[in-house]
């Protein structure tokens, strides 16, 4: 684990020139550290050198890596084995290895940690830990406050990494349960589809105050099956969570189930969209976990039939009768 010396500048590498990338870049710059973002190409990496950040940004991931004391990667879940392939051979023991993906990887429905410790050397494992919370990068990059979780199994090794980033404006506590704090930040983003769709519809807020509630029993369950603790469910990382992505508007996942509610394909609606909705294949990949559990969650099956097999929105949540029926 790395012990830097506190009057010694802290130095840190983000992997990801995404919203929530730059905004972590921004928040650990303004904290003294001195970063440095990976971008994927030497004209992406001039162009955000050009744009007066207070940190700098290089396409070469050696140049990125070296001399590193905290690497993140907030990266798409989806692209997360494919980014950490390119960087494991300049990562050290000094480093520590954080996650700040929410999702999981849809063909094997792992979570970001598994697919982390899958692609580096096994005597880096233990150098992991994860970030997740009620994080609407848009908010944070404004100076509002949030507060968030960091887990990882050595629970001294999620200490130091909150020593290192918390900020008087983020708050963060820490947490052994890697396992619950990962599937409540990702398992969210599905309900918070369903949320969406709701909106969508004008079925009001009684509804979507129910069917969150039938969502995140299963949500409870499912994580419950794979190893987590129920708790965990019930603070930041998770009902924390859970009730930001299912009210804000600047919610990508919300988004695409309210635009699917008004009649719009899931392609066209990923099309428009700068950013990825990560609730979509986890919406896959948790499916399948429960089918592979022998789980019966009614509310995941039926946000994975309106997304993946043409059921619309409308038909599948209209008759709440249904809804309820299941939830009894």
């Amino acid at each position: 684990m790395v012990k830097r010396h506190e009057s010694a500048c802290l130095k840190v590498t983000i992997i990801g020139n995404t919203s929530w990338g730059n905004t972590l870049g921004v928040l650990l710059s303004d904290k003294g550290a001195a970063v440095k973002l990976w971008a994927r190409s030497e004209a992406e990496a001039k162009e955000l050198n050009q744009g007066r950040r207070s940190y700098s940004s290089t396409s070469h991931i050696g140049e990125a890596l070296n001399g590193t004391d905290l690497t993140i990667w907030a990266v798409p879940s989806q692209k997360l084995r494919q980014n950490v392939s390119q960087a494991k051979d300049y990562l050290t023991k000094s480093m520590l290895l954080m996650s700040a993906a929410k999702g999981l990887e849809v063909n094997s429905g792992k979570r970001m940690s598994q697919v982390l410790a899958e692609e580096i050397a096994p005597s880096l494992r233990e150098q992991i830990c994860v970030l997740s919370g009620p994080n609407l990068a848009k908010e944070i990059a404004q100076a509002l406050p949030a507060g968030s979780v960091i887990a990882a199994q050595d629970i001294a090794l999620a200490e130091r990494a909150r020593e290192l980033m918390e900020s008087p404006k983020f708050f963060l506590s820490t947490s052994d349960d890697v396992i619950g704090v990962e599937l409540g930040g990702a398992l969210k983003n599905i309900i918070a589809l369903g949320a969406g769709m709701i909106d969508g519809l004008g079925l009001g807020d009684n509804a979507k105050g129910a069917f969150i509630a039938w969502g995140w029993a299963e949500v409870v369950s499912l994580g419950v099956t794979l190893g987590a603790r129920a708790g965990t469910f019930y603070g930041l990382a998770g009902l924390g969570d859970l009730i930001a992505t299912c009210s804000s508007t600047l919610s990508r996942n919300h988004y695409v189930g309210y635009e699917l509610a008004k009649g719009h394909s899931l392609s066209e609606i990923s099309a428009s969209m700068p950013h990825v909705a990560e609730g979509v294949a986890t919406t896959a990949a948790a499916h399948q976990l429960a089918k592979n559990q022998g789980l019966k969650l009614p509310i995941i099956n039926l946000i994975y039939r309106i997304l993946f097999e043409g059921l619309s929105p409308s038909q599948a949540l209209i008759d709440f009768k249904e809804l309820a029926a299941s939830h009894h």
